[in-house]
């Protein structure tokens, strides 16, 4: 089997090409990435993972890499809530009109199984709790409007052209390879740099916005598998199980794991985002009965030690 992997060297993209190469039966896999936030050394070591320098907007050079293969995890975007705030058009053009070059190009090159990264963001401003799949979306920034523009081309590409299809809606994903040192990293990274420096924890808020925290080894456990049986659903999926965590409770997990109390400074909420996130799991569980989750505090555990090994 041969696997594409788009942002193949990013955080989730370079995780996930380790786990690819795990699984029996896939012969080859490649990581095309442009590197505009994902790094060369996130695949060292991978000897078995070709990597490709290039956009997903050049179907030339999808046609390329794409020729021949099995199945594309595409989880190439441009990340983040406040990059999209401050340029709107460079999140769509990457996100929507990206993923429809990466679905055009499989469709040209026999209908490979394709899996899709959306975003829990996609759900918005709804304030229901938990998130299930047939709730209404309401996004609430350009970001999350431009994971549900991908989302509905590639479900739309499964009823229009018989593509073999699955969308996930990632859930704060975090874990190792995770960067922090930027303007727009995610809480969890964020917080662990902050408390290794002995620096305030930065928290946008009064801290009581709650996440559904998924570690990256989980996701790459599910989407791996979804490759390995090609799996399908017709609709959007979940991928995160129903965790429901405050930010305060998180900077508490720390203080556990590092064994220290923790300063924080508060700022102002940040446009765009979602006061509370948690997911209805009942579908991701239904399709990958077997995956037992890995528990907030041992990713966090997981995490701290990477990140105490990087420095």
């Amino acid at each position: 089997m041969q696997v594409v992997v788009t942002g193949g060297a990013g955080f989730i993209g370079a995780n996930l090409c380790r786990a690819l190469t795990a699984l029996p039966g896939v012969d080859r896999v490649v990581a095309l990435d442009d590197l505009s936030t994902g790094f060369r050394r996130n695949l060292d070591g991978l000897d078995r993972v070709e990597l490709v320098e290039g956009t997903i907007l050049d179907p030339s050079l999808l046609d390329e890499v794409f020729d021949g293969v099995d199945a594309v995890v595409h989880l190439a975007a441009r990340p983040s809530v406040p990059r999209s705030l401050a340029d709107p058009m460079a999140s769509h053009t990457t996100n929507a009109t990206g993923t429809m070059e990466v679905l055009e190009a499989a469709r040209r090159n026999g209908g490979p199984h394709v899996v899709v990264a959306s975003s829990s963001s996609v759900y918005g401003a709804n304030p229901a709790l938990p998130k299930r799949e047939d709730m209404a979306t309401l996004p609430a920034s350009p970001y999350a409007a431009s994971k549900l523009a991908a989302e509905a081309a590639t479900l739309a590409y499964g009823r229009s052209f018989g593509l073999p299809v699955l969308a996930f809606r990632f859930f704060n994903v975090f874990g190792p390879l995770q960067g922090a040192g930027h303007a727009y990293a995610a809480v969890v990274p964020a917080f662990i740099a902050a408390a290794l420096d002995g620096a305030p924890l930065p928290v946008h808020g009064d801290g009581t916005q709650t996440r559904d925290f998924t570690y990256v080894g989980t996701v790459t456990a599910v989407l791996a598998d979804a490759v390995a049986r090609r799996v399908t659903d017709p609709g959007p999926v979940n991928l995160a199980f129903g965790t429901r965590v405050s930010l305060l409770d998180l900077i508490g997990l720390l203080e556990g794991i590092l064994g220290e109390p923790l300063t924080r400074a508060h700022t102002d909420p940040r446009a765009g985002d979602v006061r509370d996130s948690q997911a209805d799991r009942s579908r991701v569980s239904a399709l990958f009965p077997d995956l037992v989750p890995v528990a907030l505090p041992e990713g966090l555990e997981a995490t701290v030690e990477w990140f105490r090994a990087d420095r």
